[in-house]
Parts: structure tokens; C-alpha cells; sequence
């Protein structure tokens, strides 16, 4: 396909009218009329946009017990004020892929405007002993996590049980028998048995992370959509192929979550549909619009950058022609800390520390107007949401950043979207290029990814939304300045143009300075 084909798709998906999957739940779940003050706290003379209801005007903002009480024309008196003359007041943005789940990590995002930060592709599990975890320790931020079907599979494929955290998973690269080898019925079984039993304890969703292990059997696959639909939850897969190339080729993948969809009625999520498609992914897009326009009920995500973040253990790596399936030019699309890599060095990390994180370059938009086109396939795809896939920040010596760590310490690496993922979206597609307007941005980053969940997880009809009855997650940022800071370099730089964010009523940050001590965020879960 040409340069001005390409081009041409993403001027046309832009146009498109940005609406969620029809078959997810929609509606207006918390419009009700203003409460009498006084308040707890009001957000003052801000410019008011919720993408739910339209409304895009200059209002006071008053809350109370944790939730929005009023909007109105007229000033509100509050026990405790926030200016916001002159700042979008906008709903809290929700990250559905934010494998940094530690204390530092929440308080990044939270200075890209995230007040809900959920590990959805891969997961955890158990699902209890996370949760419990989290909360003794307390976030300044909303969390939740899936349930993890990969650690359920090395759990029975390795005999060794998990503990409920990521570098558990990162250890597990070091073993073989997990990420191709087919299940025999009755591991498919104890499998699923474990994937449940996470559902039970309140995982929202199955965690599909199927590119880690792309050797499972086609039953296993359909045995989890089975057990998704069953409980009424979506699944939030990494496809399990990433080539340009047939066989085993990226849009092979698609076509596999789109049949399981069809036949099981499963709510199938694609993670990052940007890095799963690649150099492909005008096809792959078609492909995923085609089932969406038949009432096949997907969602998709993106993140607005061109390179992905991963271990260098990842099959997706591994082979004689790993670059050709890539579509990629050399190994120097690969870095490390920084560093671009060789094939040489590659092959070191894959022997001595296949969980080593990685950087790898599919895209190059900065580079390339055609890169750019493929990339905005993605990023404004129609109803689309947006996602960091935001990575646990670890030190120089590799180990992992958390606890009550602040700032980062010096050398801290994870990729900049960690940082910067939302500010890049707000200043390069809204500001920059213009390419959506800002309540249809804001819409992306609150309001479908509340509407993806909010079927399975009800607490969701009250997020997403600048409405009264609604939570009082709420973003007031600049839209003149907000900027994500962060490079592949400096990944630590945070991202500026944020005066205030409230999570559950609290502020977290208050001019653009943390509230230390701040610690309302609530888990997102299940009601089992």
C-alpha cells in the first residue's frame, strides 16, 4: 500500500465518528441533579468537558463524599478550593494496560493525568494476594489487575507456584517447557481451574498474554473465551504472533481472537494494536473493523509511540529471521538502557538474562510520514482507547523500583511511555497535528475505557465521566502546555501542564506539586 493510501486511512479514521463497541453497555448511568453545598471541595471556574453528555463550558465543580455533587453556572462554596481559570477540568484518565503496579510507578502516572492505572493483558495471580498487597500499602491512584493465564501456565507447566508479582513472571523467562508446548487435557484443566479461581477472587478479566507463550493449543485458547463468556468478562490479549510474514503471521492471530468472539460471545480486548500489527497493520485493522461492524463485541487500545518495551526472552525475538518477520532493517531497532543493540548482544541476553526489558523500534513515525500513517491507523482508530502498557520502573543495576521511593532514583529505566503516554497524545494528535478534537481525545482516555469494563465491573458506570453522581477522579490540565517529557534516553522526565488531580475527592497533586502522603486510591474489582 502507498504512502498516500496509508495517509489517506487515517485522515478517513479520524472522520470517522469515534463510538464504542455497540454491543458494550452505554448510557448516562449518573445523571442526577446538583446536591445542596456546602462541599468538601470545589474545583473553581474551570472549562468543564465530560465526552458522555457533550457538555464543554466553564462551571464550578463541587464534591462531596467522593463523589461529584454539582456542576453549575453559578460559584460553589467548599470547605477546601482549586483554581482552575483558564485549565481543562476533565475526567481522570483510565490506563487499562499499566504493568507498573508498584507505589512509584502510581505516582508517575498520576503526573500524566492517570487517576485508574489496571494490569490487564498480562495479569496477576493469586489475585487475592495482590490485591491485599496493594491495599496494606496503599496507592495514590485506583488499581486492579486480570487474572494472569500465563502464570497459571507456568504454574502447572513448571510445577512452581506464583506469588502475586511481576518479577515472578520476569524469573520465568529463564525456564523452557512453558511458552511452546501444547497442554494435555488435563493441564488445559488445572489451567482453567486457576484462571477461575482468580475470577472468583475478583480478577476483572483473563489476561491473554499469548505472544509470551505462543506454542499453547487452539483448545486452550477457546477453553479461556469459554470461561470469559461464562462469567460475563472481557479477556485483554497479546495476540500470539508478530509477523508481517504468513504462516504464523499477526493478521493469522486477529483472525483467531475474532473466531473465538463469533463462537463464544466472548468480549475479546486487543492489547496494543499498534505493536501487535506492525508494518501489517492496514490489513490487521480492516480485518478487526470488519467483525466490529457485525456486532462482534472487540475493543481495541493503542499507545502513541512507535516502539514497544518487552523482554528479550520473548519468542517474538528468537529465530534466524526474527527481523524479517518484523518487517525491521537490523538489529539496532533493539535497545537497552538506551543503547541500540547488535545481534550479538541480543544472543548474549537471550542465554544469560532472557528478562532483561528491552526497547524495540517497530514503527519510526519521527522518522518516517508513512510510519507516522500506519501508527495513526492505530492511535485513532474508531472507538479506540488509549493505553500505555506502562512498565515497572527498574535501577541501574536492574532491579525493581518500589516501596515509598520519590522521586525515581538516578538511572531509573522503563519506557517513556510510563511516563509521558497520555501528555504525548494530548500534545501531539489534539494540539499539534489537530488530528481529533479534544473532547473525542478525552473520550478515548476516560470514557471508553470505563465503558469497556463497566459491563463486568459496575464501579465503572461512575468512572470515565465529569458528571454529577460520578466519582471524583478529575484531571485540570493546560491544554496549551501539557507535554510528555519523558525520551528513550531521560525515560524519568515527567510530564508538565497538570495544575491539580483528584482521585475519589482527594487531590494527589495540587499545583502541580505531589501531595505526599496521599493515598485514596480504591481497588477496581469484581463483586463476587
Amino acid at each position: 500500500m502507498t504512502r498516500r493510501a496509508l495517509m489517506a486511512m487515517a485522515a478517513a479514521a479520524t472522520a470517522t465518528a469515534i463510538t464504542p463497541v455497540a454491543s458494550l453497555a452505554q448510557g448516562n448511568p449518573v445523571l442526577r441533579n446538583n446536591e445542596e453545598g456546602p462541599y468538601d471541595l470545589v474545583i473553581r471556574h474551570g472549562r468543564v468537558i465530560d465526552p458522555e453528555t457533550g457538555l464543554d463550558a466553564v462551571r464550578d465543580v463541587g464534591i462531596k463524599d467522593n463523589r461529584i455533587a454539582a456542576i453549575s453556572e453559578s460559584p460553589l462554596q467548599g470547605a477546601k478550593v482549586l483554581q482552575a481559570e483558564g485549565q481543562v477540568v476533565a475526567p481522570g484518565f483510565i490506563d487499562l494496560h499499566a504493568h507498573g503496579q508498584q507505589l512509584p510507578a502510581a505516582w508517575v502516572q498520576a503526573f500524566d493525568g492517570v487517576t485508574t492505572a489496571l494490569e490487564l493483558e498480562s495479569g496477576l495471580l493469586p489475585i487475592s494476594r495482590y490485591y491485599d498487597l496493594t491495599a496494606k500499602e496503599g496507592r495514590p491512584i485506583n488499581y486492579g489487575a486480570s487474572v494472569a493465564w500465563t502464570y497459571a501456565r507456568i504454574a502447572e507447566k513448571e510445577g512452581v507456584e506464583p506469588d502475586g508479582t511481576i518479577l515472578w513472571f520476569q524469573a520465568a523467562f529463564s525456564k523452557d517447557k512453558w511458552q511452546n508446548s501444547v497442554a494435555t487435557d488435563e493441564e488445559i484443566d488445572r489451567i482453567i481451574s486457576r484462571v477461575e479461581t482468580g475470577l472468583q477472587e475478583g480478577g476483572i478479566g483473563i489476561g491473554i498474554n499469548a505472544g509470551y507463550a505462543p506454542g499453547y493449543g487452539r483448545k486452550e485458547y477457546h477453553r479461556l473465551a469459554e470461561l470469559a463468556a461464562r462469567y460475563g468478562v472481557p479477556t485483554y490479549t497479546h495476540i500470539r504472533y508478530n509477523s508481517v510474514k504468513e504462516p504464523q503471521s499477526a493478521f493469522e492471530a486477529f483472525e483467531e481472537l475474532v473466531a473465538l468472539s463469533a463462537v463464544t460471545g466472548a468480549h475479546m480486548h486487543v492489547c496494543h494494536v499498534n505493536s501487535m500489527a506492525g508494518r501489517d497493520m492496514a490489513n490487521c485493522v480492516a480485518l478487526l473493523k470488519s467483525a466490529q461492524a457485525r456486532g462482534l463485541p472487540i475493543s481495541v487500545e493503542s499507545y502513541p509511540y512507535g516502539a514497544s518495551s518487552t523482554t528479550v526472552g520473548s519468542e517474538g525475538f528468537r529465530g534466524d529471521n526474527w527481523l524479517e518477520r518484523w518487517g525491521a532493517s537490523d538489529a539496532s531497532v533493539m535497545e537497552m538502557n538506551g543503547q541500540p543493540l547488535d545481534q550479538a548482544k541480543i544472543d548474549e541476553l537471550q542465554a544469560s538474562s532472557p528478562g532483561s526489558v528491552v526497547v524495540f523500534h517497530f514503527l519510526q513515525p519521527d522518522k518516517s510520514e508513512a510510519d507516522q500513517a500506519l501508527l495513526d491507523l492505530a492511535v485513532l482508530y474508531p472507538g479506540g482507547s488509549i493505553a500505555s502498557d506502562a512498565m515497572p520502573w527498574q535501577t541501574a543495576a536492574g532491579g525493581l523500583v518500589e516501596g515509598d521511593v520519590w522521586p525515581l532514583p538516578e538511572g531509573a529505566f522503563a519506557h517513556p511511555r510510563s511516563t509521558g503516554c497520555f501528555s504525548r497524545f494530548l500534545a501531539r494528535y489534539v494540539r499539534e497535528r489537530k488530528a481529533l478534537s479534544l473532547s473525542d481525545a478525552l473520550a478515548k482516555m476516560s470514557l471508553y475505557p470505563a465503558r469497556i469494563l463497566q459491563t463486568s465491573v459496575p464501579q465503572m458506570l461512575r468512572k470515565g465521566r465529569l458528571q454529577v453522581g460520578a466519582d471524583a477522579d478529575i484531571v485540570v490540565f493546560d491544554p496549551a502546555t501539557v507535554k510528555d517529557n519523558a525520551t528513550f534516553v531521560e525515560p524519568t522526565r515527567l510530564s508538565t501542564g497538570y495544575r491539580h488531580v483528584v482521585v475519589d475527592g482527594v487531590p494527589i497533586i495540587e499545583e502541580a506539586k505531589r501531595i505526599a502522603d496521599a493515598r485514596p486510591g480504591r481497588p477496581i474489582r469484581r463483586q463476587v
